[in-house]
């Protein structure tokens, strides 16, 4: 049966966009943009975001593009690449109750993938945000989407998903966002 996503159906994951690693990303600086692309849309269609942080205190702050889009929230600083396995993160996605968890940051075949993993453990539908997901080595993020889809992820992208969240150009938010969706680089 095909899936519709929705903003009161999803939550946003935000995976370790942090310090020097996420400006070590190919093309770092269109990365950070179509994440803040994607955080501002969530934002302005009230989808919750979860926002994680490995390790901050070695691996440092989420880079300031994003963090000043979250001022209102705090990350949830973590040590295990599965965000699962802490019980803030654990906590929090049950709380939120919503069948559709998308995840978008870095990196794809560690962080992102070992939560994506524990997520589909605890049954949970995930998305992969395929354009807002990163590793240093391009050879290792398609690797890790490969293993995301054929353990049972679906991809997606930015401006995909912000038009599935929208639905309709009468959606209130269609024109505010019209731009943003319009700065996303190309690929």
């Amino acid at each position: 049966m095909p899936t519709r996503l929705s903003a009161q159906n999803s939550a946003l994951v935000l995976v370790d966009v942090q310090g020097k690693l996420a400006r070590m990303m190919p093309d770092a600086e269109s990365l950070i943009h179509r994440i803040c692309v994607l955080l501002q849309g969530a934002v302005q269609l009230d989808i919750p975001i979860l926002w994680l942080e490995q390790n901050p205190a070695g691996l440092g702050p989420t880079v300031p593009e994003i963090s000043a889009l979250l001022r209102a929230r705090r990350p949830i600083a973590k040590q295990h690449f599965d965000a699962c396995s802490e019980p803030d993160f654990a906590r929090q996605i049950a709380a939120l109750n919503r069948r559709y968890l998308i995840l978008c940051g870095i990196e794809a075949h560690i962080c992102v993938l070992q939560t994506a993993l524990g997520l589909l453990t605890q049954k949970h539908a995930v998305y992969i945000v395929a354009d807002a997901v990163a590793s240093k080595q391009e050879a290792h993020k398609q690797l890790a989407l490969q293993r995301l889809t054929q353990e049972g992820c679906r991809l997606c992208n930015v401006e995909m998903l912000l038009f599935e969240w929208l639905a309709s150009a009468q959606h209130p938010a269609f024109k505010p966002l019209l731009p943003l969706i319009k700065s996303l680089p190309r690929l």
